[in-house]
């Protein structure tokens, strides 16, 4: 019995222990929660605390600082930069110029600081974001003089939902962000001391410091590449480029190389004496369509690499296709710009490189050209040019009436019920109201036709049986898409061209007349990559600097009377159309940047201070077109160096004389 009692006295004790022990252990985490809540609340009052200082003080304007060096890289690596690597150097200019531009808002005090910054902020995201947009549509950067393009906005704003992604939200989700809070009273701006306005005299008097130190060598570096964006934005960021872009664009006539027609001549006659001991004549055509018909054409956004491929089983350009065959065809020819039609207009028509953007046309309509309409209508030739929209569009009626043109036509010839795409007069409507027109001319004539039924967005809206006049299925893969309608909008346009051939066959006027057809400049982005897919069909190892090369070269063809088909493949541009058609036509040429495209120069040059040979690339770097790789120029033989620096000088030169031309009106009569 004592037994059981000590038993049992034991097994309370043990229960009352664990019970105390539950107790202590209950006591310490109560203890430890409360210690938790403590620290939490602490910690919460330190976070409340940086959140309140951060928008009171300038440490709001750092924190901006690291937003828009985030949107910076951002636009880096999906546009500029997505095919390179980027590289720290940018990064590190890229801070520099933030931090300068910031000094502003550092200066300013208390509650307008926020929205001083906050201005800032959307003012050069909105920067950061129009580039991303052009960057995408263009392979170019968009540039002050731009401006003017607004008028254009239908025209622009059509391209925009194939080049709009959701990731661009990011340009201005912090914008945002800050505006909510703001409202929801979650930020709260207090007056600070007057002598936190010291931070902003230091932080002011650094960013002077880094300028003097850093930023004018950057600039002056990117200097030297005036004509190269990408260049300038490597030399000295994006800020740098358009700092010199606003500069420049402020200063554009004095700091032109040539600054009166005497000046220009003798560089212009030095360049053109370089090219005649250079380059000959491998096809001598001189004066073989002497008084001969000449029409021209220019298709809208027909690439060549859209020539002789099928896409499931049908040809995408027959008739052009049947064309180059019969003809002599010009498989490496290059746009002057990476910009507008107006601009290969501009080219064509002058031999001159465009100012970009339409500028020319734009701002630059009462100069004085050698143009072609001017040197067939000095040989008795009846000049027509038509464009199926209005003639205000790219100003081109200001243009094209200062000029000897008999019979200048836009979409008021024709009747109101005419159909239409996109705004302007079908493709074949066009062809078939020209045909009526010359056959009627009492005389030889020079025809020049701009069509754009393949404008982007390549949908084809208001064209009529759309199904008997688009002959390629482009299939599950790509319907509906932006290379889809690419490809049907371009094979609407060789099925109007088919048209136009016929009629002329059938109105008598085909065999006795000169033919030129060429693209005006891309259709598609440089790396659409629907488009790169299809050209991996027939390449499978297409490289970065095969695309790029594929950007400008466009179809060409050109049909003279009883030459023989043939296929040259040398860089051609659209600086030698002019100079070819005078060539052929046995008419004088007084002033023409490009040569005979019958001739042996080996090299085509860009706008954007980019150079195309047979063999090479150039873009402030030499290239290897066929693998991509970059060339050590040290390493070259030297007789192989010296053509690489020749191609350079004349580029230089070109571009030069070019720019004082049209800037100057150095050709004024």
């Amino acid at each position: 019995m004592n037994e059981l009692k000590e038993s049992n006295k034991n097994i309370i004790t043990e229960k009352q222990d664990e019970t105390i022990i539950q107790n202590e252990k209950d006591i310490i985490e109560v203890h430890n929660r409360e210690k938790y809540q403590n620290k939490t609340k602490e910690s919460l009052k330190v976070l409340k605390k940086i959140y309140d200082q951060t928008f009171q003080t300038r440490a709001f304007i750092l924190l901006i600082g690291v937003i828009l060096l985030l949107k910076t890289i951002l636009l880096y690596k999906v546009a500029i930069f997505n095919t390179k690597p980027i590289k720290p150097e940018y990064i590190k200019m890229s801070i520099s110029f933030i931090a300068i531009i910031l000094a502003v808002p550092m200066l300013v005090k208390g509650k307008a600081r926020f929205w001083v910054i906050l201005i800032v902020d959307l003012l050069i995201s909105i920067l950061l974001f129009i580039n991303e947009l052009y960057y995408s549509f263009s392979s170019n950067l968009v540039s002050v003089s731009q401006i003017s393009n607004l008028q254009y906005g239908k025209e622009i704003s059509a391209a925009l939902p194939n080049l709009m992604h959701i990731r661009q939200m990011l340009y201005f989700i912090d914008i945002i962000i800050f505006l909510i809070l703001f409202l929801a009273k979650k930020i709260k701006l207090k007056k600070e001391p007057r002598k936190a306005y010291i931070i902003g005299i230091i932080y002011l008097i650094c960013m002077i410091f880094i300028s003097n130190k850093y930023v004018k060598i950057w600039l002056s570096a990117a200097q030297e590449y005036q004509y190269n964006k990408i260049q300038q934005i490597e030399k000295s960021s994006i800020y740098g480029y358009h700092y010199l872009d606003l500069k420049n664009n402020f200063n554009m006539k004095k700091n032109v190389k040539y600054k009166n027609k005497t000046e220009m001549l003798q560089a212009y006659n030095e360049l053109k004496t370089q090219y005649g001991e250079k380059y000959n004549l491998v096809y001598d055509f001189k004066d073989i369509a002497k008084d001969k018909n000449v029409i021209v054409v220019q298709l809208e956004s027909v690439q060549n690499f859209v020539v002789n491929r099928k896409i499931n089983g049908k040809e995408i350009t027959p008739n052009l296709n049947k064309f180059l065959s019969e003809n002599i065809q010009f498989a490496n020819m290059h746009n002057q710009s990476y910009t507008t039609t107006a601009d290969s207009e501009h080219t064509a028509m002058n031999s001159l490189y465009p100012l970009e953007n339409g500028m020319s046309f734009a701002q630059y309509s009462s100069n004085d050209y050698n143009d072609v309409f001017h040197n067939f209508k000095k040989d008795d030739y009846i000049t027509t040019y038509i464009h199926g929209n209005v003639g205000s569009f790219w100003n081109r009626e200001a243009v094209y009436s200062r000029l000897p043109i008999d019979h200048l036509y836009f979409d008021n010839i024709f009747d109101e019920n005419t159909e239409r795409i996109n705004d302007y007069i079908s493709d074949e409507q066009v062809y078939r109201k020209m045909v009526e027109e010359i056959k009627n001319y009492d005389g030889k004539f020079f025809l020049n036709i701009i069509e754009a039924s393949s404008h982007t967005a390549f949908d084809l809206p208001g064209v009529e049986n759309k199904e008997q006049k688009v002959s390629i299925d482009v299939g599950d893969e790509y319907r509906g898409m932006y290379f889809g309608n690419y490809l049907e909008a371009v094979n609407y346009a060789d099925y109007a061209f088919g048209i136009f051939i016929d009629e002329l066959k059938k109105a008598g006027l085909y065999d006795d007349t000169v033919i030129l057809v060429y693209g005006d400049h891309a259709g598609l982005q440089m790396y659409n990559c629907e488009m790169m897919d299809f050209i991996r069909e027939v390449n499978p190892s297409l490289n970065d600097i095969e695309t790029q090369v594929n950007y400008t070269n466009v179809l060409c063809g050109l049909k003279i009377p009883g030459v023989e088909p043939t296929k040259i493949n040398k860089p051609t541009s659209r600086l030698d159309i002019k100079p070819t058609l005078m060539e052929i036509c046995g008419i004088e040429d007084e002033f023409s940047l490009g040569v005979s495209m019958f001739s042996n120069k080996d090299f085509v040059c860009i706008n954007n201070g980019r150079i195309i040979t047979d063999k090479y690339f150039y873009d402030g770097r030499w290239y290897l077109i066929a693998s991509g790789e970059e060339i050590d120029i040290n390493n070259m033989p030297q007789e192989e160096r010296e053509k690489l620096d020749f191609y350079c000088d004349c580029l230089q030169k070109e571009l030069d004389i070019s720019l004082s031309v049209n800037l100057l009106n150095l050709l004024k009569k």
